[in-house]
């Protein structure tokens, strides 16, 4: 058995060719390999998903070529070798096929990826939008629930959701949550010119402290693409600290008291220096 060790640090960070092709058509995904290339792959990844590996290549035995997982009895699925190629070919495209599709090349025990082709499809069946609440208020110790409607058009391909929170006043977005695809969240819509599929996804907020203020976005994968929410804001009231307006009338006193005596004693070396300057000292 061959071991294949990937590096998938090189995953999505090259900027590959768009290749657009329209649902039922055959493509060709090109992979020119180098001479000192031992072993061949193809991977494909959905955005917000784990990259999937399709067929693997021995190069130095032309029989060698073994597909994985769901891609193995998918005859829609097979490659082209040849000396210095090895084509991955998409017959009769599906809205599943829309992805990054990478050729590796192993030589030394490291597997290199290279400029991918992303699929693209023209015309997809499969098409999500979100929609959030724009902004929720509540008080230390309430609980709140989030929401985010996902709306999948015709499609009813799996998705995942993700939750991401912004805090007040930072550029930095972290993500909280994941949801997986569930039926039981989705409804099939019923008016004429309504989407197909709309489904919503609930975030729970308990006992709600000050920490929780912020923007909360919601972002859908599917289709190869992520769909970022507008967010909704959580405003929670109350004041950082709860301090006893007779305390804060101490400290102001306090800090007014220190200010006026820094104040005299800066006048009083004025008036010194000035008494000084105007009746000077004769000394004999």
């Amino acid at each position: 058995m061959y071991k294949f060790y990937v590096l998938l640090v090189h995953f999505f960070r090259a900027y590959g060719a768009l290749l657009y092709a329209n649902i039922g058509d055959n493509v060709t995904l090109p992979c020119v390999y180098a001479s000192s290339a031992k072993h061949l792959c193809w991977y494909k990844q959905v955005a917000g998903e784990q990259p999937q590996i399709i067929s693997s290549f021995y190069r130095l035995s032309p029989h060698s070529n073994n597909f994985y997982k769901q891609f193995k009895d998918n005859k829609r699925f097979s490659v082209h070798t040849g000396t210095g190629f090895y084509h991955l070919n998409i017959s009769n495209v599906q809205d599943s096929d829309s992805a990054m599709y990478y050729c590796g090349q192993t030589s030394i025990a490291v597997t290199e990826f290279y400029n991918g082709t992303f699929l693209v499809l023209k015309e997809s069946s499969c098409r999500s939008f979100l929609q959030q609440p724009v902004s929720d208020s509540v008080q230390p110790g309430d609980s709140v629930t989030l929401k985010c409607t996902v709306h999948t058009g015709t499609s009813d391909r799996e998705h995942s959701v993700y939750w991401f929170k912004k805090d007040t006043g930072s550029s930095h977005l972290g993500i909280m949550y994941v949801h997986t695809h569930s039926s039981t969240q989705c409804v099939k819509g019923t008016e004429s010119g309504s989407p197909a599929q709309s489904c919503v996804y609930n975030l729970p907020k308990r006992n709600v402290s000050l920490s929780d203020a912020g923007t909360y976005y919601c972002a859908v994968a599917s289709c190869g693409q992520i769909l970022i929410g507008e967010g909704t804001r959580l405003d929670v009231g109350g004041e950082q600290c709860d301090t006893p307006p007779i305390l804060r009338c101490m400290v102001v006193a306090v800090l007014s008291l220190i200010l006026n005596i820094i104040l005299i004693g800066f006048i009083y070396n004025m008036a010194r220096v000035t008494s000084s300057a105007e009746h000077p000292r004769i000394h004999r």
